[in-house]
């Protein structure tokens, strides 16, 4: 009665947190602090609220599933912007809204997946490891085959390209990277992701690039596949994905985008056109006006930074700390004090009531049982300064 695909997916990783931490019990007075879930607290701005307002008309319309043009027109002013494009490179047609990037990531995997036939080798499909849960999902609901690249502190935490095999390239079909990196922190450079680009033209699988983090960056800003594209001229065999639900506090908005080779983006319309939900047309105005404005943007970078700045007061070089090149997450080395990464969350949990992810749960275990997790947890720094200060006072007060 259910599709037998999803005995493959391994359970989610709050759930498995929720079993681990469930039912301990804190100290008396104790308040939890939980650092564990990437949902932005700071506020979005009040342009958001004020467009939806000044749209309020639209509630009764059916929504365009490709989006308005003045909505693609703002996403395309953005992309010109952030990443230096030349007018005519990206153009509105290259261009899809979605209700946000998880659905796209997810809804990739029907479009571009082409199922084995029976007697034949399944095709694969190469995430990194750790990795975000939906690239699997991705994957496996449509009968590929995952292969999971290592991509831990002896690759910079990224998946090394050039040790993966011309037999398994000929065999992919997608080839999911982030950057900057979910749980890392780390940032792709250019000679990076020109490779990528390179190998999916040669082999002929496409490259999907989720840039969701790429407007949140410490020092220097990172660099977009796009760029890259537009040295050769064409955007074949790419597709990028963005978001609103980091960029400007927007995760309850849902709304994001794909942008990249126009062939894939036309298709990937006509198949939501089947199964994709529509964003209501305040939403795609409020969108619209989001991406026209860099200055909040600019304001939520500076309170990340201010929070990185703490964490790395506060813990100073223990827990393996780093400065994260992008993103708002902290990924912390708990192996000299602790076995492995649940055993640290469990102590961290019960002495100091700060609720973060092992490691292990956002990756793979390999056929040899290593898990480039397993000595890791995952801080999410996403509330205000003031609690950021306190659990993370609280994890060095244990140390």
């Amino acid at each position: 009665m259910v599709n037998s695909s999803l005995s493959l997916l391994s359970d989610y990783p709050f759930q498995r947190l929720r079993d681990l931490l469930d039912h301990h019990e804190l100290p008396e007075g104790l308040q939890p602090l939980a650092m564990s879930i990437g949902e932005p607290q700071h506020q979005p701005p009040r342009l958001l609220q004020d467009t939806i307002n000044a749209n309020d008309t639209t509630w009764n319309k059916y929504p365009p599933v490709g989006g308005t043009p003045e909505l693609r027109t703002a996403i395309k002013g953005f992309l010109d912007r952030r990443y230096d494009l030349k007018p005519d490179f990206v153009n509105i047609d290259a261009i899809l809204p979605v209700c946000g990037t998880r659905e796209a990531l997810f809804l990739i995997g029907n479009l571009l997946i082409d199922r084995a036939k029976d007697g034949q080798e399944k095709p694969l499909v190469l995430v990194p490891n750790p990795f975000y849960q939906v690239y699997v999902g991705a994957a496996v609901m449509n009968e590929a085959e995952p292969v999971y690249l290592p991509a831990g502190p002896e690759n910079g935490f990224m998946p090394d390209l050039e040790a993966v095999e011309a037999a398994t390239w000929e065999k992919t079909t997608l080839l999911f990277l982030c950057s900057p990196g979910n749980p890392q922190g780390m940032v792709a450079d250019k000679a990076y992701l020109r490779k990528a680009l390179e190998l999916a033209r040669t082999y002929d699988f496409t490259l999907l690039m989720d840039e969701c983090y790429a407007e949140l960056y410490d020092t220097d800003k990172p660099c977009g596949a796009l760029e890259l594209a537009q040295e050769s001229g064409t955007l074949k065999n790419l597709l990028v994905f963005h978001s609103l639900s980091k960029r400007s506090n927007a995760a309850g908005l849902r709304s994001g985008f794909v942008a990249g080779d126009p062939a894939l983006i036309n298709s990937f319309v006509n198949l939501r056109n089947y199964g994709g939900a529509s964003m209501p047309l305040p939403l795609q105005a409020a969108s619209a006006a989001l991406w026209d404005d860099d200055t909040h943007v600019a304001e939520n970078r500076d309170l990340y930074r201010a929070k990185i700045d703490a964490a790395e007061r506060i813990l100073g070089t223990r827990l393996g700390f780093y400065r994260p090149a992008g993103g708002f997450f902290l990924w912390l080395d708990v192996s000299e004090r602790w076995d492995d990464a649940e055993a640290a969350t469990l102590e961290i949990w019960q002495k100091a009531g700060v609720r973060v992810i092992p490691g292990n749960y956002l990756a793979k275990t390999d056929a040899n049982g290593k898990n480039p997790g397993t000595t890791y947890i995952r801080v999410a720094l996403v509330h205000e300064q003031d609690i950021v200060e306190e659990a993370l006072t609280r994890i060095a007060g244990i140390l």
